[in-house]
Parts: structure tokens; C-alpha cells; sequence
């Protein structure tokens, strides 16, 4: 079974590409396309356990960036959105949205419904800045406590004292 792991780890780690893959898929799995960053961030640290804050750092930095983009694409997409706008869940998810604010956007690491809201904030219009900031920290939170909770399922090689420790 350990063998199975560790292919599957290199597989995922693409360990040829290092950290450009990691912001590539982390980018890409933030806008509306449904991929998920966490395997290769883990695959990758779980091969390069040196890697393990410059991998969480490219993530969340691709992630976000991504998130961005969705932001613009929800800027852009105002008309195709007018089509729903009296229903009563788009009512009371904007009401909720314009109530909260830029801090909603640090729910985009959720699943589901995490890059969505990233469009409907561009949509409403919210300042880009605070948002960015927003879906950061969201996105930051969830790589630390993803990886680490995954570490504490395979440990292998890496010591979590040794992640804060440095």
C-alpha cells in the first residue's frame, strides 16, 4: 500500500514542475472550473517537505488570483444574471452579500459555492482590494489546515514542529 501512495504522490506532485504547477492548478481550480489544488499541493510537500510554506504561499497566491478572475467574470456577466433577479434565493443572497460585504469573499475556499461568490461580489460591484485581501486569507486558512490535517494522516517524512519551527 505504501508504494501505491508514494506513486500516486509523485503523480500528483508533477515533481518535474515543482511550485509553477502548483500556482497553475491552484489558479485554474479557483475559477469556475471544478478542480481541486489540495492533491498537488499535498503531493508536492508530501515529495519536497522543504517546499511546505512556498508551496502553501503559491497556492494561496494562485488561488486568489484566480478568484480574481472570477471576480472580473462575475463583473462582466451583470446581464446574464438580470435573467434571475427577482427570484426570492437571489434576493436574499444578495441582501446577505451587500450586508457583509468584501468579508463574504473569505468563504471562497469553500466548495460549491466559494468561486461563485467571487462572481456575484465582482457582480455587486464590491471593491476588488478588499476582496482580494478577503479570498486570501480564506484561501491561505484553508491550505495550512488542509495540509496539515493531511500530514497528520501520512506523516512520512515531515515533522509539523518543524513546519512552525524555522
Amino acid at each position: 500500500m505504501e508504494a501505491w501512495m508514494q506513486q500516486l504522490l509523485t503523480a500528483l506532485a508533477l515533481p518535474e514542475y515543482g511550485l509553477s504547477t502548483v500556482f497553475v492548478v491552484a489558479f485554474v481550480s479557483a475559477t469556475l472550473l471544478p478542480l481541486g489544488s489540495e492533491p498537488a499541493v499535498f503531493g508536492l510537500i508530501k515529495l519536497n517537505p522543504h517546499l511546505f510554506w512556498p508551496a502553501i504561499l503559491v497556492a494561496t497566491a494562485g488561488n486568489t488570483l484566480g478568484g480574481v478572475v472570477t471576480w472580473w467574470m462575475g463583473l462582466g456577466a451583470h446581464r446574464a444574471v438580470d435573467q434571475w433577479r427577482d427570484s426570492p434565493t437571489h434576493l436574499r443572497a444578495l441582501d446577505w452579500l451587500r450586508r457583509i460585504g468584501p468579508r463574504a469573499c473569505f468563504l471562497s475556499f469553500l466548495p460549491v459555492i466559494g468561486d461563485p461568490l467571487c462572481a456575484v461580489a465582482g457582480w455587486l460591484k464590491m471593491p476588488l482590494l478588499p476582496c482580494t485581501a478577503w479570498m486570501a486569507a480564506g484561501k491561505f486558512a484553508r491550505y495550512v489546515v488542509m495540509t496539515v490535517a493531511l500530514l497528520q494522516v501520512w506523516p512520512d517524512k515531515l515533522s509539523l514542529a518543524t513546519l512552525f519551527v524555522a
